[in-house]
């Protein structure tokens, strides 16, 4: 039903919202109410690891399913907003069908 490279961009999304918000709900606040900067260092280096793998997948589909520019910026906009992976997803989903 879904093709490999949509189900990898997916859950690869979904990792990465999950790093985004450790990073904007715990890390964030333990750097300022700590002052321990190293747990934003960590978290944020993983968090920007795992958004060039998903810039990557999304560039993967958008040359396997032929979307237009336009089309694939929808999702990588959405990976800038916390949550934006999430509510997104059904509309990957629904791209695939």
């Amino acid at each position: 039903m879904f093709s490999d490279c949509i189900k990898r961009l997916r859950i690869i999304g979904f990792i990465e919202g999950i790093s985004y918000l450790i990073l904007l709900l715990v890390a964030m606040p333990i750097k300022y109410l700590a002052d321990s900067p190293q747990m934003v260092t960590w978290t944020g280096s993983i968090h920007g690891a795992l958004f060039v793998i998903y810039a990557l997948a999304l560039l993967q589909v958008t040359i396997v399913k032929s979307w237009s520019i336009w089309t694939a910026s929808i999702p990588f906009i959405a990976a800038m907003v916390p949550f934006g992976p999430f509510i997104i997803d059904g509309w990957i989903r629904k791209k695939d069908l």
